[in-house]
């Protein structure tokens, strides 16, 4: 039987075939040659390049790197869920494919972890953040109305660097598209208790961006009314097994 990884890492990849080297090279380099035991994942969320044969290949000389396939891209949200199922690691880190997330700072997310009393250690960008005007707008636009909607008063709830507890990160609703961007969030209402650390923020190696402003504004202000519903309306499923007499009050 294999020893479980402390950590999976879970990417979501969506046409990122000129990435997909340089990824495996950097999370190898920051942390699996650190010590850290670990499996990557990557899911090829519909990729129609050759980001599937680049991870078939890279796996064969680094058996820590899983290749899920998605025969259509479904999302950001959808493929991590996937992964996040897929993942047996004690811990869930999540990147983005193309490289403006920086795996050297996973290992300072996992020191941080360690300290005990944090379940979600959430990467905030927004002192080294490479965009330009229009997207620096946007995000603000977008912390701004969350915060105001939904209280939320994680910085950077949407950069995509972070490590969280498996058994928190398994309850993420991310079958529904849009719920990365609430993680944070979420994982508040189910009682993570959530550390910010300061990481990187780098410019996209190779590709195209997946998002722009129309699809990370309006979208975004939609989803935060959304999240505001599930957020009233969930309630403590817990129980304990009362049968003998020890789970009654006393």
């Amino acid at each position: 039987m294999l020893e479980q990884p402390e950590i999976s890492i879970v990417i979501p990849a969506l046409n990122e075939e000129d990435n997909i080297d340089l990824l495996v090279e950097q999370v190898k380099s920051a942390i699996a040659d650190q010590g850290i035991s670990l499996e990557m994942i990557v899911v090829n969320d519909g990729s129609t390049d050759q980001t599937l044969a680049k991870l078939q290949a890279v796996a064969k000389t680094h058996p820590w790197v899983k290749a899920l396939h998605r025969d259509k891209a479904q999302g950001q949200s959808a493929a991590m869920f996937a992964g996040i199922q897929f993942a047996t690691g004690k811990y869930i880190a999540m990147l983005d494919a193309d490289l403006q997330n920086d795996p050297a700072d996973i290992p300072n997310m996992y020191k941080e972890m360690c300290k005990g009393n944090v379940d979600l250690v959430q990467g905030d960008r927004s002192q080294n953040r490479n965009d330009n005007c229009i997207r620096k707008m946007s995000s603000w636009v977008g912390r701004t109305a969350r915060k105001l909607i939904l209280k939320d008063a994680v910085r950077d709830t949407g950069c995509s660097s972070r490590l969280i507890k498996a058994s928190f990160a398994k309850k993420l609703p991310l079958q529904f598209k849009g719920m990365h961007r609430f993680i944070p969030i979420y994982s508040q209402m189910l009682g993570a208790r959530i550390v910010q650390v300061s990481v990187n923020h780098r410019q996209r190696h190779a590709g195209v961006a997946k998002y722009g402003v129309m699809n990370r504004a309006f979208v975004g202000l939609v989803d935060c009314f959304a999240m505001r519903w599930m957020l009233r309306r969930h309630r403590d499923v817990t129980a304990i097994d009362a049968t003998d007499g020890h789970g009654e009050n006393k």
